[in-house]
């Protein structure tokens, strides 16, 4: 259950091998690529003995790979092996090829401050057995749906991913939404006769696999899909809401991580929390469950994501380029810390836990020496984050006091 308001994962200790010898610079520090071999679902390249796949990813972006396929990768380091994850580009390729030319492996470095202490290790993530390019190899997508192995789905789609495209059909290769995608993948599990999954969606969006879910069947009820799968689809697989927790950013041009172009660094603090089953990611430190996300994620995306899209406005105009940078700045930081503790903090406040120490530890992160969080990497879908983690704000914010919140008038004008 839930540890305390401010929770940072507890210490992971990885058996040494791998992992020890890279952060110490030994003989496993060299990094290359090698041709990926064909596809074979029922192929599995293990590290340590043989791992079957039993996660299916859609998203192959940074945050994922530092959080989640982390994750996964630690605890198949010691004593709950977690099994291994097919990844899917879901638009694009480039991103599942160079997985795919680095087996699989890439390099995460944790970096900042826990507990009082320096953190900086650097770990081999391993857990990727291979990547698909959804665009290329949707047949290779579907034979993954029909392993007896695979237990969850994971996504990471954004925001913006949340909605049904018209235009897809079930025999489209593959649908061009992503609850497309998981609709065809669902619907070729079940045909197989293959129990069923648990969904895990990653998106920073309330109650996300609710959300999720309703797309899904109303996609399916727009194909005309079979009753009984559709009946399978709602109450055999388990859709559970979540909330995850961590600053990801790529590794500075002049760090000796960016000779990986998979790399990327990650603060200590991570924190995965779900709303109902957590499947075999269950155990891991940074994983906990609670009974409601509502109060954790209303404070986290109000504060932590909607400041990341306020400095996006404000900081990147004046041609800031990074998280610190904006913290440090003096034309940025007394602006940043009146936005969180005189407009966002007021509206959230008999609402959550604590949202005033939270905001201040978000400021701590933000300042961390060790991450160069781009901006650049923050705007993407802008829109639908002003609407989605700033908008609600103002409006409740208008309801509450009676008044216009200066700052926030100021990001949002009209929208």
């Amino acid at each position: 259950m839930w540890r305390g308001p401010f929770p940072g994962a507890r210490p992971w200790r990885a058996r040494p091998g791998v992992a020890g010898r890279l952060a110490a610079g030994g003989e496993d520090s060299s990094f290359g690529t090698r041709p990926a071999p064909p596809f074979n679902a029922q192929t599995v390249f293990a590290v340590d003995g043989c791992l079957g796949i039993t996660v299916l990813q859609f998203g192959t972006g940074k945050f994922l790979r530092a959080f989640a396929d982390l994750f996964i990768h630690e605890l198949n380091e010691g004593r709950a092996a977690a099994g291994r994850v097919v990844a899917v580009q879901s638009t694009g390729t480039e991103r599942a090829e160079q997985l795919n030319r680095q087996g699989g492996r890439y390099r995460v470095a944790i970096r900042g401050r826990e507990a009082g202490r320096l953190v900086d290790r650097v770990v081999e993530v391993q857990s990727i057995s291979r990547a698909l390019a959804a665009s290329k190899e949707w047949p290779e997508v579907l034979e993954v749906a029909r392993l007896d192995s695979l237990e969850l789905v994971i996504s990471n789609a954004t925001e913006a991913g949340y909605a049904v495209d018209s235009i897809d059909r079930p025999a489209d290769a593959p649908p061009r939404s992503f609850p497309g995608k998981l609709l065809q993948v669902l619907k070729a599990r079940y045909e197989a006769g293959l129990p069923a999954v648990t969904v895990l969606p990653c998106e920073l969006l309330e109650q996300n696999a609710v959300r999720l879910s309703g797309l899904v069947l109303r996609l399916a009820g727009i194909w005309g899909l079979a009753v009984d799968l559709v009946d399978w689809i709602h109450n055999a697989c388990r859709w559970s809401n979540t909330l995850v927790d961590r600053i990801v950013a790529t590794p500075a041009p002049d760090d000796p991580l960016a000779a990986d172009p998979l790399a990327a660094v990650a603060e200590p603090f991570a924190l995965w929390l779900v709303e109902g089953h957590p499947g075999p990611v269950g155990d891991h430190p940074s994983v906990d469950t609670v009974d409601d996300l509502g109060p954790y994620h209303l404070r986290k995306v109000r504060i932590l994501n909607g400041a990341h899209t306020a400095l996006v406005a404000k900081a990147m105009p004046m041609g800031i380029q990074t998280v610190r940078q904006a913290v440090e700045d003096p034309r940025i930081r007394p602006w940043l810390e009146s936005l969180l503790f005189e407009e966002i903090v007021p509206v959230l406040e008999g609402r959550t836990e604590q949202p005033e120490p939270f905001a201040r530890t978000v400021l701590e992160r933000f300042a961390n020496p060790f991450l160069e969080h781009r901006l650049a990497d923050i705007a993407l879908h802008h829109d639908v984050k002003l609407r989605t983690r700033l908008a609600p704000t103002r409006d409740e914010f208008r309801r509450r006091f009676g008044r216009r919140p200066p700052i926030l008038e100021e990001i949002l004008g009209e929208a």
